[in-house]
Formats: C-alpha cells, structure tokens, sequence
C-alpha cells in the first residue's frame, strides 16, 4: 500500500511535455533552392504556413514549441523554433533564416486602461455630486 502510495505521488510529480505547431524538417527545406524555388514550390514541399506575415508581406512562418508542465507550476516554454521564409517581388525565395528560444527577446506588455472614477464611487456618491455641476439657467432655458 504504501509503495503504490509512493510509486502515485512520483508520477504525479513527474514533468510532462506538449508539442505545439509545425517546422518542416531539414530534410524537406535541402529540397529549396533559395533564388529558384517559389512559393508555390514551397507549398508543394513543405507545405503553407499556419501563420501568415504579420505585416501583410506575404512571407512564411512556421512556429513550433515544447511546453514543459510540472505539477502545480506555470507551464513553461522549453523549446521554440520559428522557420522564415522570404520572398521577393517575383515570388522567388529571398531567405530561409531559423530562429530558436535563444534568439528572441522578452517583450514586456503594458496595458493602457483608462482609470475609471465610476470604480470607486458608489451610487450614492455618484448621485450626490452630480448636485452641484447643475446649472439651473439651462435646466429652464434661461
């Protein structure tokens, strides 16, 4: 009973690994010749993208990241390749670049709310000084 216990609370404990998105192998990309190949070649070999250039350039970026989970912890990104592809003006491949976790760099987001004055004022108070904001000239059109 108390080896099941034991041998329960070891594999509860024990990291586990997710697998996100899609990078094409090494393999496929010897297939590419940069200045030759278009993009309709890259869809043939390797396939579109899931995700688009995001400036609207038309380039090719396939994501792909290992998520580590343990136990009670946040889950946290062990691995992350990024594959660019680039194009030109004629559609030829301009680039294929590679990117790792060791490559990027922290962004720090910041949010921009508004502070609402509602938030700590109750009803009451709201009501109260509205009070002396009224003009009574333009209440009866004087």
């Amino acid at each position: 009973m108390v080896a099941a216990l034991g041998l329960s609370a070891l594999t509860a404990c024990s990291a586990t690994y997710r697998n996100h998105g899609y990078v094409p192998p090494e393999e496929d990309l010897q297939q590419l010749v940069v200045g030759v190949d278009t993009r309709s070649t890259v869809d043939d070999v390797v396939g579109p993208p899931s995700v688009g250039g995001v400036l609207g350039d038309g380039n090719y970026y396939y994501v792909r990241k290992k998520v580590r989970e343990y136990g009670m912890f946040r889950p946290e990104v062990v691995e992350r390749q990024v594959l660019a592809i680039s194009f030109d003006d004629t559609d030829a491949i301009a680039n294929i670049e590679r990117f790792g976790l060791e490559d990027g760099n922290v962004v720090p987001l910041s949010r921009r709310v508004t502070d609402s004055s509602v938030v700590d004022n109750g009803f009451l108070r709201q009501l109260l000084s509205n009070i002396g904001n009224i003009n009574p000239a333009d209440a009866f059109g004087g």
